[in-house]
């Protein structure tokens, strides 16, 4: 699953990883996720950012997650779910630019940076 570091300011806004071990320069293996903790309770700053490579069973995990208190039903949770069924998931810091269109700036500077090729 695709990772990388975020301000502690900013955590609230992505779902963040619990690492577990460092494997090597880029990867980690994790213990746990949490989606839009807040800067007191992240477990790190390493940010979830969209990109997985996911078994099968996730499709299974998603059927049965209930909707957060937003009424979404996060990715994150059934990952989490995973996690406690004792799936392995590595977190792969991720190296190049991101492009975030989560905001109104973020999405403003994506397309400048998207005009530049």
């Amino acid at each position: 699953m695709a990772s990388m570091s975020v301000n502690k300011k900013t955590v609230s806004r992505w779902g963040i990883y619990k690492l577990n071990k460092k494997l090597n320069k880029t990867d980690y293996l994790i213990s746990g996720v949490i989606e839009k903790p807040d800067s007191k309770n992240a477990p790190s700053n390493k940010a979830v950012i969209g990109r997985y490579i996911l078994p099968r069973s996730i499709f299974t995990k998603l059927k049965t997650t209930k909707p957060s208190k937003s009424g979404e039903i996060h990715i994150t949770d059934a990952i989490q779910a995973l996690i406690n069924d004792n799936e392995k998931f590595i977190a792969h810091n991720f190296q190049g630019k991101y492009l975030d269109c989560g905001t109104m700036k973020g999405y403003i500077d994506s397309t400048l940076e998207i005009n530049k090729l």
